[in-house]
């Protein structure tokens, strides 16, 4: 009987020849949220299931459709969903909250949902996301949203709006609760069936669903920016004033709920109509009850995740540029066991000092080494043979220019390639405008 050894469906395999892309994407992400003073955290892939359970809330079609869960000797387990809660348990769990506030946290992970997979929505995929606990100043949510907006200019990406929205606190959500229920009761017999239970338990929910006939009945429903108290109307009109003043084009939507339960105050999104109905790019908000919720004390926060795999959808509809990705930097070509054993020991120095060095494993011939450093990209390449070791020098080559200069087969063979190799990465610098763009003018 034949294994089955294909990938399972919903997962998506990350090949040598595209893992420059994620490294763009990762590189611009760290280097943006740590000019912002964030630092990363790494947590388990998975958790306690009541931690999801509590604050995604249950309502939600993360929670109820689309958790993988197994038991394990009685004990429930969940892949992460998504990341905000677990790196919440993390802050708590050793006592980051205890320290200087705000704290502000990063990480780039995987997260797992059982969901149909189409473009852009795996059952695995992955997150850059952050959370900042501490602050209850609407200057810290437009702070936030322009570090998230920094991110997808200095990726290049075109055509994203921004969306936001306040979904209020409990004292005016729960007004807001009862406008909705009456809206949704005279309407009841149309909802789907799963809108009938967020009908009782929570009827914002109904906003988020994805039947296109909830969604028509919505279209209508009371709007939560006519409910909000003075202090939400209050932070919500600050947010907008800071965001102006930032030079953040934005748009107020005030439909956007987002799927999990546990955003208070500000929502937002950052959206294209580029990849069809998967078009948030970036979402986040306001949970300023989550901590508390999680048996920690009251301490506000807020943060956003983006969808690395939605970023990339975008970034190659629009022709996006990438970091160039590492190639070889030295290929040596060797004819004979003692060219071999030569090419062995330089090798092993060069890359002592971070260099990628290469030599044959194949017993190919000598052409055939060449057209295979060419083949992958070789920077520069060095025969090696009877002839280069009685002489006691070789020619390094340059294989984009052809140019060729002899180098003295001794104890300063690394500093004179560092040389070679330093003046050849200069001058490709000074043309690389991409890498000026995605690093901002920073030293590269």
């Amino acid at each position: 009987m034949a294994v089955n050894v294909k990938r399972p469906n919903g997962t998506e395999d990350i090949l040598p020849k595209d893992v420059h892309k994620w490294h763009t994407v990762e590189k611009i992400a760290r280097e943006t949220a740590e000019s912002f003073g964030f630092s990363e955290i790494r947590i388990p892939t998975f958790e306690n299931t009541e931690l999801f359970m509590r604050s995604v809330g249950e309502t939600t079609d993360v929670v109820q459709k689309e958790m993988y869960t197994v038991t394990a000797k009685e004990t429930k387990f969940t892949l992460r969903p998504e990341g905000t809660a677990g790196t919440i348990r993390a802050m708590l769990q050793n006592g980051l909250l205890n320290e200087a506030l705000p704290q502000r946290v990063y990480y780039i992970l995987s997260c797992f949902r059982h969901e149909r997979p189409q473009a852009g929505r795996l059952r695995e995929f992955h997150q850059f996301g952050l959370e900042m606990a501490g602050s209850q100043a609407p200057s810290a949510d437009a702070e936030v949203i322009s570090l998230a907006k920094s991110i997808l200019d200095r990726l290049g990406l075109k055509n994203i709006e921004l969306y936001i929205n306040s979904i209020g606190c409990p004292t005016c959500r729960a007004k807001y609760h009862e406008a909705l229920r009456s809206y949704f009761e005279a309407r009841k017999d149309e909802l789907c069936e799963t809108c009938h239970e967020r009908l009782e338990k929570n009827p914002m929910r109904i906003l988020d669903c994805k039947s296109p006939v909830c969604q028509e009945i919505t279209k209508d429903a009371p709007v939560i920016l006519d409910y909000l108290c003075e202090e939400c109307g209050d932070h919500f009109e600050k947010l907008k004033k800071y965001l102006t003043g930032l030079n953040i084009d934005f748009k107020v939507n005030p439909k956007i709920v987002r799927g999990l339960d546990y955003y208070t105050k500000t929502v937002f999104e950052f959206v294209t109509t580029e990849i069809g109905a998967q078009g948030t790019v970036c979402g986040g908000g306001r949970y300023d009850g989550l901590i508390e919720q999680l048996g920690g004390q009251k301490v506000p926060a807020l943060g956003f995740a983006m969808g690395i795999e939605r970023l990339l959808i975008v970034m190659d509809k629009q022709n996006s540029e990438f970091l160039t990705p590492r190639t070889c930097d030295v290929y040596f070509s060797t004819m004979g066991d003692n060219a071999l054993e030569k090419a062995m020991q330089i090798s092993h120095e060069l890359r002592e000092f971070g260099y990628r060095a290469e030599f044959d494993l194949m017993g190919r011939g000598i052409k055939a080494q060449m057209k295979y450093a060419n083949k992958m990209g070789s920077v520069f390449t060095v025969v090696i043979g009877d002839n280069e070791l009685e002489n006691g020098s070789v020619r390094v080559k340059e294989m984009e220019t052809g140019n060729e200069v002899e180098i003295a087969l001794d104890d300063k063979f690394r500093a004179n390639f560092e040389s070679l190799y330093f003046n050849k990465m200069m001058n490709s610098l000074e043309d690389d405008e991409l890498l000026n763009n995605l690093t901002n003018g920073e030293n590269k």
